[in-house]
């Protein structure tokens, strides 16, 4: 499974306070069995700080996973080893979305709907460019360049042969196919790429027609992403907002969007009656 310090961290910060509150201790009591502040205790479980191996080992003793010591011991050796892929592009995007690039490259499923334009994963480069500046017009020419390269790294998790891709289950509104991304041959150029991903084994593309789009209840982009490879690790539901987007961990607020996404598969087409639509959308265009 391909994992990254960030991933890690967070990884290690949610098991910490799930083990802790399994066992029925307090921050209080898991302070004074360390023999520390509760505030560090509470940055080991937020992830703003990462346990030494002595504290680890004492924490997974106490709430009664010793066993589980040499694994989390590996783990936090990787998390301070190693480094993220996007480093390079530090900057590019706001610290706020790295977990989400770092969920990415780590989920063993990646589930999504998206309402107005094709996911980044399913971007070409002309439509990317299109996206970015009707969004950010004023936007330079090489950070412009920097934002599209980086897309195009998020990418390479589809076909990466070094393990198992991601199975990606993505439903899109009809109104996706629709738009014109400020020229129809971009637009071409993306429908064409859209059904050369649907025919991949990983790749599952659902159109959700305009007609059978719920009238209420029907959230905005949101995707789903899922680590059974992490053990204990929960889904996690995201969704973009104007300012930033927003993680959700709590199983039965993952629940709602997990709901909601079932809901959307069964309005949805078939993938073949969405690869035909898709199909027709393109010979409309000029």
């Amino acid at each position: 499974m391909a994992t990254s310090p960030t991933v890690l961290r967070w990884y290690i910060a949610l098991e910490l306070g799930r083990l802790r509150k399994d066992a029925g201790w307090t921050l209080k009591q898991s302070a004074e069995r360390l023999g520390c502040s509760l505030s560090h205790i509470s940055h080991l479980e937020s992830g703003r700080s990462l346990p030494p191996r002595a504290e680890l080992e004492v924490l997974l003793d106490f709430y009664g996973v010793g066993e589980r010591i040499p694994p989390f011991v590996d783990l936090l050796t990787a998390c301070r080893r190693g480094k993220d892929w996007w480093l390079p592009f530090a900057g590019t995007v706001p610290p706020w979305f790295d977990l989400y690039l770092g969920l990415e490259t780590a989920a063993s499923q990646i589930e999504s709907y998206d309402a107005q334009v094709v996911p980044g994963l399913f971007q070409t480069p002309r439509y990317m460019e299109a996206v970015i500046r009707a969004v950010e017009a004023d936007l330079a020419e090489d950070e412009i360049g920097r934002r599209i390269n980086l897309r195009l790294a998020r990418q390479e998790v589809l076909t990466r042969t070094s393990e198992p891709p991601p199975t990606v289950w993505s439903v899109l509104d009809e109104s996706v196919l629709h738009g014109s991304a400020g020229d129809p041959a971009i637009m071409s150029e993306q429908l064409r790429y859209l059904l050369k991903l649907a025919s991949r084994p990983n790749i599952t593309i659902l159109v959700l027609p305009l007609a059978a789009r719920p009238h209420a209840g029907l959230d905005g982009t949101f995707s789903i992403l899922s680590f059974p490879d992490l053990a204990g690790a929960p889904a996690v539901g995201y969704a973009d907002g104007r300012i930033r987007g927003s993680y959700y961990e709590d199983p039965t607020e993952v629940l709602r969007y997990r709901n909601t996404l079932t809901r959307l598969h069964d309005l949805a087409c078939h993938p073949e009656e969405s690869q035909a639509m898709i199909r027709r959308r393109l010979e409309e265009l000029p």
